[in-house]
């Protein structure tokens, strides 16, 4: 969908969505209007549909079909709302990406204002914050336990990590690797890579009027696991042997240590006429051979992770920007 000929547009907004027909008619209405009020800006609004089963995507086609700006995706199954971003962010053709829930609680009244942060201000990542929620209690509270363990892992203060309003530089976009839950840490994956230019807007926030939500106590634990993970590889994928060959050492010098004590003991005892047990028949000489093996196998888990990472590190740099000589032949 969309004419491959037009001019590049100035912003990209990308829409998710699952089972919410009732209200991209109005969301695409309300967009239009705020852009038209703002100005000059060129704009293309994609809507992502992640395997809904109502008529999602049959408004999705009507509204391509009727307004020039609107494109459409249709994923083949419900891969989820980090799915549906990654698409749209491989998909995005503007230098200023935002993103939105399609539900109408995010206002599309706040996108002029985002979108000067990127683009005249210079910032790299801005997330919405939803000071006043209009949410059940339940949710609430969940969202206020995420965001405060993973401010607190994070080191990134802000209050609202899994807001779906936040607008991003094309830059930190062509970076981002998206899977499972791993939309609600973007802001650690963009510090984490370098782009350290992050700030909060404050959003206003509206009451759900279709369709319910689709969070739950189960995507809270997903989030945590995601949490885990995304820590994990984010801060050892570059240096493997940190982590494994800390933990390695660590094991490896705890068997030693204690093999070497149980046999000075022993050595001991005999050399002052004590009674002594045989090392080998003490369960603590065993398990200081399961802490040797068991060092020895994770530091070479550590060694191999670092070629295999050293052989592919090229793919892993982002690149912002590049430069040469145009009187160059």
């Amino acid at each position: 969908m969309g004419n491959p000929k037009a001019p590049l547009p100035d912003l990209s907004i990308l829409v998710p969505l699952y089972n919410e027909a009732e209200s991209l008619a109005e969301l695409s209405e309300w967009i239009g209007r705020v852009l038209a009020d703002y100005g000059n800006c060129r704009y293309e609004l994609i809507f992502i549909d992640d395997g809904s089963d109502d008529a999602s995507w049959r408004v999705i086609q009507r509204l391509s079909n009727t307004h020039a700006f609107v494109r459409g995706i249709r994923l083949a199954g419900n891969c989820g709302k980090s799915a549906a971003l990654d698409v749209g962010f491989r998909r995005a053709r503007a230098k200023v990406v935002i993103t939105m829930d399609a539900d109408l609680q995010d206002s599309p009244d706040e996108i002029p204002a985002l979108y000067e942060l990127i683009a005249k201000e210079g910032y790299h990542l801005v997330s919405g914050w939803k000071r006043k929620r209009h949410d059940p209690i339940a949710k609430r509270w969940m969202s206020r336990l995420f965001n405060r363990v993973t401010r607190i892992v994070s080191g990134i203060p802000l209050h609202d990590f899994n807001c779906g309003l936040k607008a991003y530089d094309t830059q930190l976009v062509r970076h981002l690797r998206l899977y499972g839950e791993m939309h609600r840490y973007i802001p650690l994956m963009a510090k984490w890579a370098g782009f350290h230019r992050i700030i909060e807007k404050e959003v206003h926030h509206y009451p759900r009027r279709y369709g319910k939500s689709k969070y739950g106590w189960k995507r809270l634990l997903h989030g945590f696991l995601d949490l885990l993970s995304i820590s994990f590889v984010t801060r050892f994928k570059r240096r493997p042997m940190h982590f494994f060959g800390l933990l390695g050492t660590l094991s490896f010098l705890f068997g030693i240590g204690t093999a070497l004590y149980l046999i000075i003991e022993k050595l001991y005892k005999l050399s002052h006429d004590i009674l002594a047990r045989d090392v080998v028949d003490q369960p603590l000489f065993y398990l200081s051979l399961v802490a040797v093996i068991v060092g020895i196998q994770l530091f070479l888990s550590g060694f191999l992770a670092e070629m295999l990472y050293t052989l592919s590190a090229r793919e892993e740099y982002g690149i912002l920007d590049e430069a040469a000589c145009e009187d160059e032949p």
